[in-house]
């Protein structure tokens, strides 16, 4: 009985796989730092965001490429909300889940139950993927760039 499980199992793993679109997708992540230069005006640079401390500014880009020999069309790029983050949700086009995934929206259209039977405002620690669609249709070897903003925890 268990193998029959993993083997069924298995097929749905294959079979989902096969049915994915062929985009690749990568993660970079900077922290955001202001100093000021020699004339006193403002310079931003974006350093590894390895050393990120509580309070400071992360961009979280994400490249895509369409490695497949077919356009994707109606694509949804989605990455799970990193631990130690609380992202700026106010960017246009970004939907999250506060579900693992489960269902999708704009982040001030989602509530949460409350333990006394209430509901409450989901805030941004409550979510736990971001996602984009892509507007238009990726030709094969088509790339992009999506990003958003947060701060480290």
């Amino acid at each position: 009985m268990k193998q029959a499980l993993v083997a069924l199992a298995m097929m749905g793993v294959s079979h989902a796989a096969s049915a994915q679109p062929a985009v690749r997708l990568d993660t970079q992540m900077f922290v955001e730092r202001v100093s000021t230069d020699l004339n006193g005006r403002p310079r931003r640079t974006l350093e590894s965001a390895a050393r990120a401390a509580p309070g400071e500014p992360v961009i979280v880009i994400l490249h895509w490429r369409n490695e497949g020999a077919q356009p994707v069309r109606s694509f949804a790029a989605s990455r799970t909300m990193l631990r130690g983050l609380t992202p700026d949700l106010t960017a246009p086009g970004v939907q999250v889940s506060i579900d693992g995934g489960r269902s999708w929206d704009r982040f001030d259209r989602l509530w949460l139950p409350t333990p006394l039977g209430g509901i409450r405002r989901a805030v941004a620690e409550d979510v736990t993927h971001v996602r984009w669609l892509l507007p238009d249709a990726a030709g094969p070897g088509q790339a992009g760039r999506l990003s958003y903003r947060s701060v480290a925890r």
